[in-house]
């Protein structure tokens, strides 16, 4: 991590969200080198709010905020059909920016704004805060280390219960439906398991006519040796978010894979044929490792080309099971 107590990261905050309220805004807040200089919103209230809260000055409008010379960051946890319009005007203005998944809703602006921040030497970092945890680096651990033999299949799921009307996830031009907003969760954990080489063999999105938006839905990919990966997402159901993989000889499973709470000690199942295992992991504060993170890449100079080109991978897969998904209309 970046320790200098001479410099630290003016950020700015572009919108009041809750995730920022709850998890990223605390974050910042424990670490020393990040100062939130100030807090925009289209209601100069919320922005108020949450400037008593956690310091900074309340802005009233999104474009305000890219104007102060006391911003080097922003931090969008705006909705995701909007993110590529506000990132692509914070590198303008030549700011770095921290964005909540997913960095766009395509690839082709997801790969202008990659290639826009490296041209200019700017710090684009999209938000898949569930990567940072550590309890996924310890389940890559126990594959390596042979505890369910040859891995056969993966399966993932991120499921809700309904939310209140007038949600941004049910408006078609700022939410977005499910998939777009959390579906990706259990796209990005394939990923991660399997590799970079995923491909759609199917998928089937449940379409709600009146809102115009995808409320849940289940997905296939494979691998070319032929390993599949079976994901549900959605917003009709009961809470889930959660992963396995299967092996020749047994079977790994995580709860709470995505959003565990930082004082959350995780649980990796092990279950064989003959016996089942539970070991208790380290708590870990994925939020905060983030921030880190991000920190280190514009104060430290720390390559996140890696993190970008996985932005560009997810956003590529996405947009290939967008396009092959089967609409069922509700």
């Amino acid at each position: 991590m970046f320790n200098s107590t001479s410099d630290r990261l003016r950020i700015g905050i572009m919108g009041c969200a809750d995730i920022a309220w709850r998890r990223t805004l605390p974050a910042m807040e424990g670490n020393a080198a990040v100062q939130v200089t100030a807090i925009a919103s289209r209601d100069e209230r919320s922005a108020t709010r949450f400037t008593d809260r956690f310091g900074g000055v309340p802005l009233e409008g999104y474009g305000a905020l890219l104007d102060r010379a006391d911003v080097d960051a922003v931090y969008i946890p705006l909705p995701g059909l909007l993110h590529a319009e506000w990132v692509s005007r914070a590198l303008d203005a030549g700011k770095h920016v921290l964005v909540e998944k997913p960095l766009t809703a395509g690839y082709e602006d997801t790969r202008e704004l990659v290639a826009r921040a490296r041209e200019r030497g700017l710090v684009l970092l999209e938000n898949y805060m569930f990567l940072y945890h550590s309890q996924h680096t310890a389940v890559h651990k126990a594959l390596a280390g042979d505890a369910i033999g040859e891995l056969r299949g993966f399966s993932s799921a991120f499921t809700i219960p309904p939310k209140p009307v007038g949600d941004i996830r049910y408006q078609r031009d700022v939410g977005g439906g499910a998939f777009l907003d959390f579906g990706g969760y259990p796209v990005r954990a394939a990923q991660f398991f399997l590799g970079s080489e995923l491909k759609v063999a199917g998928a089937v999105f449940r379409h709600d006519r009146q809102r115009g938006v995808v409320m849940s839905g289940s997905v296939l990919l494979y691998t070319p040796t032929g390993i599949p990966a079976r994901l549900t997402f959605g917003m009709e159901h009961s809470y889930r978010n959660t992963y396995s993989l299967y092996g020749s000889t047994g079977r790994i499973v995580l709860d709470r894979a995505f959003t565990p709470p930082e004082t959350y000690q995780p649980v990796m199942r092990v279950e064989r044929q003959d016996h089942s295992e539970q070991f208790v992991l380290p708590a870990d504060h994925q939020f905060a490792n983030v921030i880190d993170t991000f920190v280190e890449a514009v104060l430290g100079g720390q390559d996140v080309a890696e993190q970008q080109e996985g932005s560009l991978r997810q956003a590529a897969l996405i947009e290939d099971i967008r396009r092959n998904a089967l609409l069922v209309e509700i």
